[in-house]
């Protein structure tokens, strides 16, 4: 019997007139109308004349007056009404849901028995309705029937299916009578409904699992297909609203990893979801899980195996900072106090609600249940009474909570009951709360706001103090719930309000790093660091330019992380490192898959010298010293030199989006690295050559930085241009080592070797792509060009365009005097006189191809569009070529010196320098924002807003509107005067 009870007497004879009786506002008036339609009918005679007496006609008149809902099933069916009056709740729940049983049996179209359903459903939620709010049944005997009917109903449903299945051939039954039984389908309630704590307007939440091993099949038929294709009927049959309604909303969303497993599942997959991937939350929902329907037997089989996930035998504190992370994501519990209102306020969510007192349990549940056995209760107030035996808790403070728990069931029930909907939020309407208020059974919003009030504060207290020492998760207060399968409304809501356009998306992917996908959440220590930092790595995002493609990018970083405890670990214990995390994959993703393959590099960033002043030349040698030293094979000298150097390109790239330096001095630390890696490479490619093939004798090498690189204007992605040029003894022949090798052949391979040290992919990535073109006689040359070839080269061969491309020449590496030979062979090629019209066509017709060939009418195409970078250089190299015979001091590798040496001298105007200036450190700004934060082309249409604002911080501009202006008017002035310089 309902409730653990035996059958008593008739409804009308047990309303309680002491209890809270629902009240109508009109004083009885709101039943008239019916009572005066009922008495038409000599039918409705015996009706009219129960409702006549008190205190029958209160409540029916506070029923009709306070719920749309139990006011339209009365009038829909007048004679069910006197039934249910007149007969015993207890007896008539038993009559019907045996009825159920038999009527199920007897028919054979899924039709027909989703109307049974639904005609049972109707019936015991009126008569459950009317006992409890008139008092007749207590708010846990209301629960337990609401409960055992969903037993009914599913039992039913599930039998009447496998009949189907039977009759078809699919299912060959042991009983043909029960054929769910032995059958391996395992229904499971779980939470509420696993305790029989049913709410009136309820979702069901279960588990379907499936035992292969015991389907009895036909030949042929696969036990996924034919347990998914049942339990997708079974939830037709419960949920699916019809013109009889619906008998209980199905929710399926706490099975393992909902969002990428089918609705049945195998229990041999679900055992090992458990135990690999099994979170916090799943152990508290299953605390209250129970076979319902189906195989019953194997279902409590099932869940005893899966005992030591649910109950773990340590006393098990670690995971309740899990657990309580999870409350403070629905409500942080300080602060609230006084300010508990009641207009709106979420009794089940809320602070000093439902959910906090199931916590309260269910933690202390969670800490001790795998030792005391006596602590694996199903039902909420069980457990208080065992906590109390056991001296966890006062008996005073399980009493209070008690108390709090049956009143608030019971105003969630009426919440409920108003219009039949899952709600648990008082109303905040005025009119509606007063309305509401006189159906909770009160004299007016003031007499039930001050005995809510003095519910929901207790329970809060207690809850608070039962983690009164845990550090505030919660992101600025928001109201975030990231735990289940379900998207809660008031976290949509509070993300939102933070500034993300795509709320559910942000919850379906936070909800994904729990299932263990990735490598960087698959252990339980990842999971439980990332529950305590989400919520600050999501607020984290919102204070971005653009939160949802943060989020999505971290995503996709956190997706190609192996692990992950380190990372959650950090930003745990460095809160600005979210920051600067969020604003990276807000802005720059390319930092961002960088920081995946290189997991150390968050050591780097937190370091506080990582925001100092840039590294020296000499302590980038004594860094990638540091890390070559070690080096156990030639292998593995390349690969330390690619982490070394893209850990340092990194830290550059971080220094610049942080704004702690400018483009230029990017520019110059870029090429800075660039530089003595290539020194360490060279010294590495020495000493190998000189293994190998000996030394020639008086010889040596010298690499000569062409290119961005000769000019100190690297970024984060550009190629190495280098010349390598080499001397030796004249009378030298060959090398005196083993493999001896001529001169030319040595320094051959000498410059194939530091290629291959530079560029090659190894496991760690290139270090740079390596460009040799410059080069004398370019790709139809020799690779490295020996002192005198150079000099007659430069003197006789060399087009116009090489000889801009020598303005920016710098040699970088090499012993001092074939240094000094080789730099003074450049300078004596650029100081030679030149025939001003031949280079002004000659430039001019090297643009003209340029722009035939590259050309582009996009500004963003910084490069190529006309008065962009190209023609800036153009301008500064073909100006230094024609003065630097009678002014050898406008040299400079650099554009932005070339130009100031240009003004000094007198060949180039204050005002054209100045403009020059200008736009060429713009167009840098701009260059190096683009390449450190994307690999891809950028396009204003598409890009993060985040970048757009970095860009517009870089171009000095106050929005990225007037940058685009700005920056038109810039391309648009210089290539206006690039044909008036260029002559």
């Amino acid at each position: 019997m309902p409730g653990e009870h035996a059958a008593q007497g008739p409804l009308i004879a047990r309303i309680d007139a002491a209890s809270r009786l629902p009240q109508d506002p009109a004083d009885g008036a709101s039943l008239h109308p019916l009572l005066a339609d009922w008495r038409k009918s000599e039918a409705r005679a015996g009706l009219v004349d129960v409702i006549e007496h008190e205190p029958v006609r209160t409540l029916i008149a506070g029923v009709v007056a306070g719920s749309p809902y139990l006011k339209s099933e009365i009038v829909r069916n007048p004679d069910r009404l006197e039934a249910i009056l007149r007969d015993s709740p207890e007896q008539r729940f038993a009559t019907l849901t045996q009825t159920l049983a038999t009527r199920l049996a007897e028919i054979s179209e899924i039709t027909e028995a989703m109307t049974a359903l639904r005609i049972y459903k109707a019936e015991v939620a009126l008569m459950t309705a009317l006992a409890d709010l008139g008092g007749v049944w207590g708010v846990m005997q209301v629960t337990r029937v609401l409960s055992e009917a969903a037993d009914a109903a599913l039992r039913g449903a599930v039998r009447f299916l496998f009949r189907q299945a039977a009759a078809k051939g699919d299912w060959l039954p042991e009983d043909p009578e029960e054929p769910e039984q032995g059958s391996g389908y395992i229904v499971l309630a779980v939470g509420k409904y696993g305790a029989f704590e049913l709410n009136y307007s309820s979702d069901i939440d279960l588990i379907v699992f499936y035992e292969r091993a015991l389907a009895r099949l036909k030949p042929g038929l696969e036990a996924p297909t034919f347990f998914v294709r049942l339990t997708r009927d079974l939830v037709r049959l419960i949920d699916e609203r019809t013109a009889a309604g619906y008998v209980f909303r199905t929710d399926l969303r706490l099975r393992p990893d909902a969002g990428a497993t089918q609705i049945a599942l195998s229990t041999d997959a679900a055992a090992q979801y458990y135990e690999s991937f099994g979170q916090n939350w799943e152990r508290a929902a299953l605390i209250k899980a129970r076979a319902c329907a189906g195989d019953i037997e194997a279902g409590e089989a099932f869940l005893a195996e899966l005992a030591p996930f649910i109950w773990r035998r340590n006393l098990d504190y670690a995971a309740i900072a899990d657990i309580h992370a999870m409350k403070r994501q629905i409500h942080a519990f300080r602060g609230f106090g006084a300010g508990i209102g009641v207009a709106g306020h979420n009794i089940k969510l809320g602070p000093g609600g439902i959910r906090e007192i199931e916590f309260f349990v269910q933690t202390q549940q969670l800490i001790a249940g795998g030792r005391q056995r006596n602590l694996r209760t199903r039902r909420t107030l069980d457990t208080l009474a065992t906590l109390v035996a056991l001296a966890w808790i006062e008996k005073p403070v399980a009493d209070e909570i008690i108390g709090a728990y049956l009143y608030l069931r019971e105003i969630e029930h009426r919440l409920q009951m108003v219009a039949d909907e899952q709600t648990h939020v008082v109303p905040d309407d005025p009119v509606r709360l007063e309305a509401f208020a006189r159906f909770a059974g009160y004299e007016s919003t003031a007499a039930f706001s001050e005995a809510l009030r003095a519910v929901l504060m207790p329970v809060q207290g207690h809850y608070a103090r039962l983690f009164e020492s845990a550090p505030e998760l919660t992101a600025a207060g928001a109201n975030l719930v990231f735990a289940g399968e379900t998207d809660d409304p008031d976290t949509v809501a509070a993300l939102a309000r933070m500034g993300y356009a795509r709320p559910s998306d942000v919850l379906a992917v936070v909800r994904g790093w729990h299932h263990g996908r990735y490598g960087a959440v698959r252990t339980a220590r990842a999971r439980e660091l990332l529950t305590e930092v989400q919520p600050l790595l999501v607020q984290a995002f919102a204070e971005t330019a653009d939160p949802d493609r943060a989020i999505t990018t971290f995503d996709r970083f956190l997706a190609a992380l192996p692990a992950g405890v380190q990372l959650f670990s950090l930003l745990k214990a460095n809160p600005p490192l979210m920051r600067l995390l969020a604003d990276m994959m807000g802005t720059a993703p390319r930092l961002a898959r960088i920081l995946s393959r290189r997991r150390r590099l968050l050591d780097a960033v937190i370091d506080p010298r990582t925001f100092r002043a840039l590294p020296t030349a000499t302590e980038l040698d004594e860094a990638i010293a540091a890390e070559l030293k070690d080096a156990i094979d030639p292998q593995d000298v390349l690969d330390r030199a690619r982490v070394i150097g893209s850990e340092q390109a990194f830290l550059i790239g971080v220094k610049v989006l942080s704004g702690a330096i400018n483009a230029g001095e990017a520019g110059t630390a870029y090429a800075v690295l660039a530089e003595r890696l290539i020194a360490a490479m060279v010294d590495d490619v020495e000493r190998e050559m000189e293994r190998v093939h000996g030394r020639i004798p008086g010889g040596g090498a010298v690499v000569v930085a062409m290119g961005k690189l000769g000019g100190r204007e690297l970024s984060a992605s550009s190629d190495l241009d280098l010349i390598v040029v080499y001397d030796f003894d004249p009378a030298a022949n060959q090398s005196d080592g083993e493999k001896p090798l001529a001169p030319s052949q040595y320094y051959a391979r000498y410059t194939q070797r530091l290629i291959a040290h530079l560029s090659a992919p190894t496991a760690e990535g290139t270090l740079y792509e390596v460009d040799m073109r410059l080069r004398p006689s370019g790709q139809k040359g020799p690779v490295a060009a020996q002192l005198s070839t150079f000099r007659e080269y430069q003197a006789t061969e060399a087009w116009t365009w090489e000889h801009l491309a020598l303005t920016r020449a710098r040699v970088i590496t090499g012993p001092p005097e074939l240094r000094s030979a080789v730099e003074a062979a450049i300078r004596d090629t650029l100081v030679r006189p030149r025939d001003r019209a031949v280079i002004a066509k000659d430039v001019q017709d090297m643009r003209a191809r340029i722009a035939a060939d590259k050309g582009t009418d996009r500004i963003w195409d910084l490069k190529q569009v006309r008065g962009g970078l190209v023609d800036l250089e153009f301008i500064a190299q073909h100006l230094q070529l024609m003065h630097a015979a009678a002014h050898p001091e406008v040299l400079d590798q650099n554009t932005l010196g070339a130009y100031r040496k240009l003004a000094e001298a007198g060949v180039l105007s204050g005002v054209d320098a100045e403009r020059l200036t200008q736009a060429t450190r713009l167009l840098h700004n701009l260059t190096q924002i683009l390449r450190l934060c994307l690999e891809e082309t950028f396009d204003p249409a598409t890009a993060p807003s985040g970048l757009k604002a970095l860009l517009a911080r870089a171009g000095d501009a106050p929005d990225f509107s007037t940058l685009e202006a700005e920056l038109a008017e810039t391309l648009a002035g210089v290539a206006t005067r690039f044909p008036e310089l260029v002559t």
